[in-house]
């Protein structure tokens, strides 16, 4: 029903904000990943979806079309609904929850808001062949958070985590492996390689 709402923010709280449309007041539930790309005062463009239920009408926003596109994959798991799906969107950025799921990571799913063990693993079983693997934040998942020491065999098995045959993932580490280069640099390079190969 609504694409989107462009207006003045008017008010802003931790789990919505009010948008003025035509001195319209639109009440909009948004993530905390929303909230904070939005200024009180300022002008917005918010993506929204309209959730009908039998007692209710209320629309959910997104100041990116990428985190509408997420909220609209995970409420289309069993047992997720609205509330869940912004508290996830909460907890961290689409791109992130992309290398969650496809990377099959239970426990840092399982961490989300409203979200225990048995359900970040449906999460996963329902989502991971629909994620877009070129449009993944993988680092958080697939890497420690110091550096580490060039690993040619983890770079493969991190491409192979992004849904990449091991043929694939070993051409592409033979090419861009470099000495002082650790092994996210190595993904990354990889992940630039594979695209380009895709693209021709």
């Amino acid at each position: 029903m609504y694409s989107y709402i462009k207006g003045t923010i008017e008010e802003l709280y931790l789990d919505h904000i009010v948008i003025d449309n035509n001195n319209i007041g639109y009440r909009i539930n948004v993530s905390s990943n929303t909230l904070k790309d939005l200024q009180l005062g300022n002008m917005a463009k918010i993506y929204t979806k309209l959730i009908v239920r039998e007692d209710d009408m209320s629309l959910c926003g997104f100041s990116t079309k990428e985190e509408l596109e997420m909220f609209e994959l995970l409420t289309s798991v069993s047992k997720i609904g609205p509330k869940v799906g912004l508290g996830i969107l909460s907890f961290a950025s689409p791109r992130q929850l992309g290398a969650y799921i496809v990377s099959e990571d239970i426990a840092k799913m399982s961490k989300a808001p409203g979200v225990g063990k048995k359900t970040a693993e449906r999460i996963i079983l329902e989502l991971k062949d629909k994620i877009d693997k070129q449009n993944i934040e993988f680092e958080p998942t697939l890497l420690s958070q110091t550096p580490v020491a060039v690993s040619q065999d983890e770079a493969v098995d991190a491409l192979i985590a992004l849904g990449y045959s091991t043929a694939e993932a070993k051409e592409a580490v033979d090419k861009c492996k470099k000495t002082g280069l650790n092994t996210e640099d190595i993904i990354k390079k990889s992940l630039s390689y594979l695209m380009s190969q895709s693209l021709r």
